[in-house]
């Protein structure tokens, strides 16, 4: 018996969303009843990739893409002015720009409210002007160079709560008119989305999550000034070359924070320069001198997760370092060429941290590590952080060597509230498991401080031996 066939239409459409239109598509075939109940299906979904799929260089063929456009345009005529929820298309060069132009349109006039958009064209492409002026879109997400230069012109979205832009162009002022333009907006996402203006301020009373991810993406002008007022925000996520200035860091009720602040190596050469005395401050970029701004308006945040390079601008915050009381959660990652100066200071300034996370042991050895690593030998050591609360230590990375193993040791001696310490290995460290005498090295220290303390450490591996 053909079961599903007896289900009524706005089951099937039902199950049908959850299928690619493609997929959606095929089952066309089953039945007469079937034929068209594919097309009216409130979730759309087109990616000219899928519908090549899977033969190579099916692209170039004669006609293909003709073809994905007019299946395109036989689905939204099929669906007439039915409403639509979510429309996807994705599409590279080749698809016709008029034709992309109209299908947005068509579900913009029919009360679409996710859209998501990746038009990769060889030629700068600019989204029709209805998309600034929607009244129902909820949701938008736009990506691979598009040129949003209407959004300097009239522009307002008063339902919009989420914006991801990927690679996109902004003109000059239009950053601010965007957050004015969208009174309901609660999460921002900017990805490689190029800076044209020179000071930049983040204005919205009822934002919640910021990301600025401008990872490997040069920016037109560099950025004198970078503001945040944003008092609603819970979630915040900064990868971008250092500004010269933060004027204004007002993150009162941040919950979660990841920072990776992208210096050059002449920078970091800077930095240490500066901590040893051989350099006067005016000589350098002057946004190494203003980092303790950002991290001053961080000092609410619960959990924080700072990258290599930060840890080396905040050496230069050792002095301003604001007390973290809200922070439960600490997380670093190391790097071969970048120092830990900022660790002591910074956990002696967390007096209510639980978890502390690193991601690699091993790092740039300098005179002022302090007593958080014992790199250095030394007749005087500050023990400071013999009072320091964390109960959890979770160690990434772990390679085996006998540097990290001190390393450990020296966690297990100065950290008295500890009570959990996991270490998960390297999944490339064949090293650890085929030598069984290092094997055997890090199981004796593992057992000698379980025996000797109330901690309990445990050697974790991850991925395939």
């Amino acid at each position: 018996m053909d079961l599903f066939s007896s289900l009524p239409n706005e089951l099937l459409y039902h199950i049908l969303s959850f299928l690619s239109t493609k997929e959606a598509a095929l089952t066309s075939v089953l039945s007469k009843r079937w034929r068209n109940l594919f097309a009216f299906v409130p979730y759309l979904e087109f990616d000219d990739s899928v519908f090549l799929h899977p033969e190579e260089r099916k692209r170039e063929k004669e006609g293909i893409l003709q073809s994905f456009m007019d299946f395109v345009d036989r689905v939204l005529d099929l669906q007439g002015d039915s409403l639509i929820k979510t429309f996807s298309l994705k599409c590279k060069t080749g698809v016709d720009s008029d034709h992309v132009d109209r299908w947005i349109c068509n579900v913009l006039a029919r009360g679409v409210s996710d859209l998501d958009l990746f038009i990769d064209f060889r030629d700068l492409y600019s989204l029709p002007h209805e998309v600034g002026v929607s009244r129902t879109l909820v949701v938008l997400r736009v990506g691979s160079e598009s040129d949003l230069y209407w959004w300097q012109k009239f522009l307002c979205l008063p339902m919009l709560k989420t914006l991801v832009l990927d690679s996109c162009w902004l003109c000059i002022g239009q950053f601010q008119i965007l957050l004015l333009a969208c009174p309901a907006l609660e999460e921002l996402d900017m990805t490689n989305t190029r800076w044209k203006d020179s000071n930049v301020t983040v204005s919205s009373s009822i934002l919640k999550e910021l990301t600025i991810d401008l990872h490997g993406c040069c920016s037109v002008v560099n950025l004198k000034s970078l503001s945040f007022d944003a008092p609603s925000l819970v979630y915040f996520y900064y990868c971008d070359s250092l500004a010269e200035d933060y004027p204004q860091v007002n993150l009162k009720n941040l919950v979660e924070a990841q920072i990776n602040l992208l210096l050059t190596q002449a920078q970091i050469e800077q930095v240490r320069a500066l901590n040893n005395e051989m350099l006067v401050a005016d000589d350098v970029f002057p946004g190494l001198g203003n980092a303790w701004k950002l991290i001053t308006g961080l000092r609410n945040v619960q959990q924080l997760y700072l990258s290599p390079d930060t840890l080396e601008v905040l050496s230069r915050c050792c002095e301003g370092m604001p007390v973290f009381n809200n922070l439960k959660v600490l997380s670093i990652w190391s790097d071969m060429n970048r120092g830990w100066q900022a660790m002591p200071v910074l956990l002696r300034n967390c007096p209510h941290l639980e978890t502390l996370i690193i991601e690699g042991l091993l790092h740039y050895v300098t005179d002022k590590c302090g007593d958080v690593c014992d790199c250095i030998s030394r007749d005087y050591k500050d023990h400071s952080l013999t009072s320091c609360p964390v109960k959890k230590l979770q160690i990434y990375e772990f390679r085996g060597t006998i540097r990290e193993l001190e390393m450990i040791k020296h966690f297990l001696k100065i950290f008295p509230c500890l009570k959990e310490m996991d270490i998960y290995a390297h999944e490339n460290s064949h090293t650890l498991f085929k030598d069984p005498t290092i094997f055997e090295r890090v199981g004796k220290v593992m057992n000698f401080y379980n025996m000797l303390s109330s901690c309990s450490v445990q050697l974790l591996v991850r991925g395939p031996l």
